[in-house]
């Protein structure tokens, strides 16, 4: 699945030829996705002017000059920069075109992904109104998780993959996070330090961040705008790695299924 930097890495992609430009139509060859897209979308949006791309959580937040929309890409979406030449494929589901003739075209073999409309601020709607901080900003700290982990039970795992505790960080960046600042992924989250816990926010920090700066991790079907796939995966210290050396202490990386998610781990290096 898609996670905070390929979502990032998408925005990045098609932003050159989104934003400002005006959408001149909207082309929807297939309207069952994870929500239907709604009858009236084009005549909603045509003739609007993007005003800003940006994103929140694993969504794609395209502000409008009338409204917005939320995009998510689920498991399997993305987007190609592409013309009308192009002849669109079995699983292009929709093409956003704009004044300047580019087409933005949504590909989603899974049809996991959706695109909602919002007449307001997008950032009320309820996909949204409720999430937790983002992990690259400032308010995200030790203190902050801390904080919140005290009254909760659950392994610390499955707590910084809860999306109302923070957003953005999936299967692949918890346990590569995890791993970083040494701490098991079955530990529970009310038994960790404060100051063990400023270095699991710092290495949440430093991952994302260095993943979006590879262009996102190649899991499955990951590509950017341009067809290439990122390569964040090169650089994985214990995701799908299990019985390979540990790259610190040679110790053979382990899995358990922890919260329904497979996770990857050292059992030297994490306590």
């Amino acid at each position: 699945m898609p996670e905070l930097p390929e979502v990032t890495t998408t925005i990045n992609g098609i932003r050159p030829y989104f934003q400002g430009a005006v959408i001149a139509d909207l082309v929807i060859r297939e309207k069952r996705l994870r929500w239907p897209i709604r009858a009236d979308l084009k005549q909603r949006i045509q003739g609007c002017k993007v005003i800003d791309i940006q994103r929140r959580a694993k969504y794609i937040v395209v502000i409008l000059d009338r409204g917005g929309l939320l995009i998510h890409l689920g498991m399997t979406g993305s987007f190609r920069i592409t013309n009308s030449q192009t002849t669109p494929e079995k699983h292009d589901h929709f093409d956003f075109i704009t004044d300047a003739g580019v087409v933005i075209r949504y590909r989603d073999p899974r049809r996991f992904g959706s695109l909602i409309f919002c007449e307001e601020d997008p950032y009320q709607h309820e996909r949204l109104s409720k999430l937790g901080l983002e992990p690259l900003e400032a308010d995200f700290t030790g203190k902050y998780l801390y904080h919140m982990s005290r009254a909760r039970k659950m392994a610390v795992k499955a707590f910084i993959m809860d999306q109302s505790v923070v957003v953005g960080v999936g299967n692949i960046y918890a346990s590569e996070s995890l791993f970083l600042a040494g701490i098991h992924p079955r530990r529970k989250c009310s038994r960790i330090s404060i100051s063990r816990y400023q270095k699991l926010a710092n290495a949440i920090k430093k991952i994302l961040t260095n993943s979006i700066d590879m262009g996102g991790t190649t899991i499955q079907n990951f590509a950017g705008t341009d067809g290439r796939p990122g390569y964040f995966e090169q650089q994985l210290l214990v995701y799908g790695r299990v019985g390979k050396p540990c790259d610190y202490c040679g110790r053979l990386i382990s899995s358990q299924v922890i919260a329904q998610r497979s996770s990857f781990y050292c059992n030297q290096c994490q306590t």
